[in-house]
């Protein structure tokens, strides 16, 4: 049976104070690869605190979290830098598209700090975009894009590296009801061709597309 994409066993994350801060208890979650999973929970609940240690950009205070089979609670922070630009692909609420450069360019940069070769670099950005629907725009600045367009121009830098999991936080939240339904239809076609996806949302129209939906309600995580 294949590792699954995400494993995580008794994982806590304290923040220092008296007393000290329990933003995760004990968290246990297992996501299969091509899993469509929302997470969803009041703010303060513990979703940026969860969806920070997904990404490896924090680190838990013990538990153990398993991405692709790699434990990557005792590796080294250099070691979690090159698994998190090489397995992870981030997709925010904001686009943090440069706005005067090009979609293509916007979607190339993915590739600057990562060990990718340079060489292909446009044609692997150019099949991104096409596989999110924006072969169209690769010379629009950003500016020029509908919010849906953005997002999916984010989407498709996230996509670059062909990573393993695509973690979104409120990839929704800027955008209206017939945006909101193109980005959706996007992750449904994109989990269909594998893709493991996890969205944190506060939105119920998003975690209902979802194919799993999990609440953490004061650092404690409860599958719906």
């Amino acid at each position: 049976m294949p590792e699954p994409v995400i494993l995580l066993h008794d994982l806590t994350k304290e923040f220092p104070a008296d007393p000290p801060v329990q933003a995760l208890s004990a968290v246990n979650l297992r996501v299969e690869r091509a899993d469509y999973m929302a997470i969803v929970g009041p703010s303060g609940s513990g979703k940026s605190t969860l969806l920070n240690t997904l990404g490896l950009l924090d680190r838990p205070t013990s538990g153990s979290y398993r991405l692709d089979g790699l434990e990557t609670i005792s590796m080294k922070d250099n070691a979690r830098t090159t698994i998190r630009g090489s397995r992870i692909g981030f997709v925010f609420q904001s686009f943090h598209l440069l706005p005067h450069r090009s979609v293509l360019e916007n979607v190339m940069l993915a590739e600057v700090y990562s060990a990718a070769r340079r060489g292909g670099r446009r044609e692997r950005a150019m099949r991104a975009l096409e596989r999110v629907g924006l072969p169209h725009r690769v010379d629009f600045l950003p500016g020029r894009l509908s919010g849906g367009e953005r997002q999916r121009a984010a989407i498709a830098r996230a996509l670059m590296g062909e990573p393993s999991l695509l973690l979104c936080d409120e990839p929704t939240g800027n955008l209206d009801s017939k945006n909101t339904d193109a980005v959706l239809d996007l992750f449904d076609e994109l989990r269909a061709q594998g893709m493991t996806i996890v969205v944190i949302t506060h939105e119920n129209d998003v975690s209902d597309r979802a194919m799993r939906r999990v609440r953490i309600t004061d650092g404690v995580l409860t599958e719906e």
